[in-house]
């Protein structure tokens, strides 16, 4: 790191460690000991793997090692551009991590984007995954919400980030003025929404598409698999999460009701003991 990142790094706890992966760094929070847990982010503007993971992160890593990585063009890992921005380049950043970090296997935790990326990792390279929890997971081709089309079509405003946050969370409560500065801060500093723009442009259904896995390779998944989705969840609707239970055959489905996209925050204490009791669970492979 330079001098002015070992700055950032001292004030700002989304950045964590940095590894260079084929010439791209990576920024990774790696917390606890254990069998390794990879916690993959959403995808919503100025959004990081501390930032979606934060609450998660502490309880999680008491039981198991969590590997929390910034995906390419997200957070503080490198963004080298549209042409990186796309789930195969994601998952070969995430094996080359693996790689990097010498782990052989791992469990998944995918939130919305990230399950999309989970899923396409487990049916990619089996091998290399235990098991799998998704939460407001893509990875299906349903059709594009008009929130998820208004999180991806994100312009910086203060006024924008509070709608974006209304969109995100059931409880209004949990949408502070002081969360809104912070997420819209966080969008607009240098490179984030540049990246962001980049990735998901009009007509943005077809980077859903693109996130979606195929429904024959979705039934042929051999993971046990913990499905988590909010009820009220209007950017991926609950019809998904149903179908995902559905079609992968060693799942299981649990709804939180009075939850929108966020049940890792709405949810936090109920979320952690649910996937521990998930990943923890003897012979459970």
């Amino acid at each position: 790191m330079s001098e002015t990142d070992t700055d950032i790094k001292q004030t700002n706890p989304e950045v964590a460690k940095v590894v260079n992966l084929n010439g791209i760094r990576t920024n990774y929070h790696d917390l606890g000991a254990g069998f390794p847990v990879m916690l993959i982010h959403g995808s919503g503007p100025g959004v990081s793997a501390w930032a979606n993971w934060r609450l998660a992160m502490p309880g999680l890593s008491k039981v198991a090692r969590v590997i929390a990585p910034d995906m390419l063009g997200f957070g503080y890992s490198d963004r080298p551009g549209k042409e990186y921005y796309n789930k195969d380049q994601w998952l070969n950043q995430l094996l080359s991590l693996m790689d990097a970090l010498e782990i052989e296997r791992t469990d998944l935790v995918g939130n919305s984007f990230g399950g999309g990326i989970s899923l396409a990792m487990a049916i990619r390279y089996p091998d290399r995954v235990r098991r799998i929890v998704l939460m407001g997971s893509a990875g299906l081709d349903l059709g594009l919400s008009d929130a998820l089309d208004q999180v991806w079509g994100y312009t910086p405003s203060l006024d924008n980030m509070r709608r974006l946050l209304d969109i995100f969370a059931y409880d209004r409560a949990l949408v502070t003025d002081e969360l809104a500065e912070l997420r819209y801060q966080a969008s607009i500093r240098p490179g984030f929404q540049e990246s962001f723009s980049e990735m998901f442009p009009a007509p943005r259904g077809r980077w859903l598409t693109e996130l979606a896995s195929e429904e024959g390779l979705l039934r042929e998944i051999p993971h046990e698999t913990l499905v988590i989705h909010g009820r009220e969840d209007l950017v991926v609707p609950l019809e998904n999460g149903y179908r995902l239970a559905e079609l992968i055959q060693r799942s299981q489905l649990h709804v939180f009701g009075q939850c929108g996209h966020w049940a890792q925050i709405e949810h936090a204490a109920r979320f952690e003991k649910l996937v521990i009791d998930f990943i923890m669970e003897k012979g459970n492979s």
